[in-house]
């Protein structure tokens, strides 16, 4: 058998994390009976079985049945004891899989009415982060996003609250849910607040749409980073202008198939951005729902794309300078990338 380094050792960032999507299984079901809270029997089964509720959000009837999944577990956090339980589990995953830096994203409204407001739903959040990172050692910051579902008005409110809180850990200002609703145009203000503001854009597109998507987060919302963008593979020029741009795309194999984006894992385009010089960040999006965390998307690279050590330590290289990360930790965590790397085959 061929001798391989451990992956979950190989130092790396962590850039697309959705707040919900990275609770424990069994975190939600006892946050469930803790609250009395009835959830659906596909979520429930799959939490308690181990096995990932099957999706498809290629249509939008089934976009519709994964947010509805995706809602249900997002009703369990009702206290801001439940918020600081999340973040310090998640970061525990992540610290397991090797991540030195998190940036994990959250749309503060969704928890907002429970959690006394929206102003107090981001402290609360930011709080958690705070002390997580101090007692666990793992860098760790917010990026918010807004919802493609809303008006955009709701948006600018959104940025103008990040920009507020740059100082307290919010380091980026993203746009999420199904891109074949509402125009990335339509929200080109927040964005500019944003920016404007010192917070990276990072924006979702070229997931559920093609190249257009993408494009439209470049030239409309001035994208530092794509959230998926996997679909520009489909277009050579697009991906030359990534490359040449170095805008690092947040690539998340695992549910780019289990959301029937592509077929199998395969056919994720990993090679194609990678030999095209497209920097990217592997994550793991919502491991709640499709059930592997960050190293396994490592482990995708590495046993259905072939990539080797040397290309998977590079792999880490790009999502650590894709990160808001102050310089120091970056330092650090390409050293032990370095480090990983001649480090002998176990």
């Amino acid at each position: 058998m061929e001798r391989v380094r451990d992956l979950s050792e190989l130092p790396k960032a962590h850039l697309h994390l959705h707040f919900t999507g990275s609770m424990r299984p069994a975190t939600v079901l006892e946050l469930a009976d803790k609250h009395g809270v009835r959830l659906p029997d596909a979520l429930t089964g799959a939490l308690t079985s181990g096995e990932p509720p099957r999706l498809r959000a290629t249509d939008e009837r089934g976009w519709f049945r994964f947010q509805r999944l995706y809602d249900a577990a997002r009703s369990c956090l009702r206290e801001p004891e439940d918020i600081q339980r999340l973040v310090r589990e998640a970061a525990e995953e992540d610290l397991k899989d090797g991540s030195g830096w998190l940036e994990i994203q959250v749309d503060p409204t969704s928890y907002a009415p429970r959690m006394g407001g929206l102003i107090p739903t981001l402290e609360i959040i930011l709080d958690a982060v705070d002390t997580t990172a101090r007692e666990t050692g793992l860098g760790m910051r917010v990026l918010v996003a807004a919802n493609r579902m809303k008006h955009p008005l709701d948006a600018r409110t959104l940025a103008r609250l990040a920009v507020r809180y740059a100082d307290r850990g919010v380091v980026g200002f993203g746009l999420s849910n199904d891109e074949r609703r509402g125009m990335a145009r339509d929200f080109d203000r927040a964005f500019h607040i944003a920016r404007e503001g010192g917070l990276l854009s990072a924006p979702h597109g070229g997931e559920l749409t093609g190249p257009a998507s993408v494009r439209d987060c470049l030239d409309d919302l001035h994208a530092h980073r794509i959230g998926h963008g996997v679909r520009a593979a489909e277009d050579p020029r697009l991906l030359k202008r990534l490359a040449d741009r170095q805008v690092t795309c947040e690539v998340c194999p695992a549910s780019n198939v289990a959301l029937g984006v592509y077929e199998k894992p395969e056919d994720v385009p990993l090679r194609t951005f990678f030999e095209a010089g497209v920097p990217m960040a592997l994550g793991a999006d919502d491991p709640l729902l499709f059930g592997s965390r960050l190293a396994a998307q490592y482990e995708i690279a590495r046993h259905v794309h072939g990539f080797s050590d040397a290309e998977l330590a590079e792999l880490a290289r790009q999502s650590v300078r894709g990160s808001a990360a102050p310089k120091d930790v970056k330092e650090r965590l390409l050293t032990g990338v370095d480090d990983w790397l001649v480090r002998p085959a176990a």
